[in-house]
């Protein structure tokens, strides 16, 4: 069988264990749908995700989507007072940005960037500094933003904490 000009048959590796449901009824409806999703090629899966989507008005979110950063927070016993509106208030995480850097500093900055900047190699790095302003990390500590700005200032960026 074919689906859009690509074989529909499941492959040995994607054959839906069985299970025991002995312990477990479900209606004959429900039974039945998991029947035929599980007979679905993974072509068929994206499409019938997609319009489940469209039909029920649900947002489309990419599984690589960064997780949301969680900032400040009170506690059960806050109680209202000045001091624990101060806190909340307080900024806990923070944003390094690069605005800019001079020509005959990019060389340097580049290096600065590929050591402050995890898992980036000389051609990210590179790119990535020929693009500023750009963010160079988000929602870190308040302990890091100085001795990155301070190293990115060193190499000749100009950087700002936001």
């Amino acid at each position: 069988a074919e689906y859009m000009g690509i074989s529909t048959d499941t492959p040995s590796l994607l054959k839906v264990p069985e299970t025991d449901h002995s312990t477990n009824t479900y209606p004959d409806k429900i039974t039945s749908l998991v029947d035929k999703i599980s007979s679905l090629s993974l072509l068929e899966i994206a499409d019938l995700n997609q319009l489940l989507k469209s039909k029920l008005g649900l947002p489309d979110v990419s599984a690589f989507a960064a997780p949301m950063a969680v900032s400040g927070g009170t506690s059960a016993d806050t109680g209202g007072t000045e001091e624990t509106k101060e806190e909340i208030a307080e900024k806990v995480v923070f944003n390094v940005k690069l605005v800019k850097f001079e020509a005959e500093n990019k060389v340097k900055l580049i290096k600065a960037i590929k050591t402050v900047v995890e898992g980036m190699n000389l051609v990210q790095a590179k790119k990535f500094v020929e693009s500023a302003p750009q963010t160079v990390m988000s929602d870190i500590p308040k302990e890091q933003p100085e001795s990155i700005k301070e190293k990115l200032e060193t190499a000749g960026g100009v950087v700002e904490i936001e």
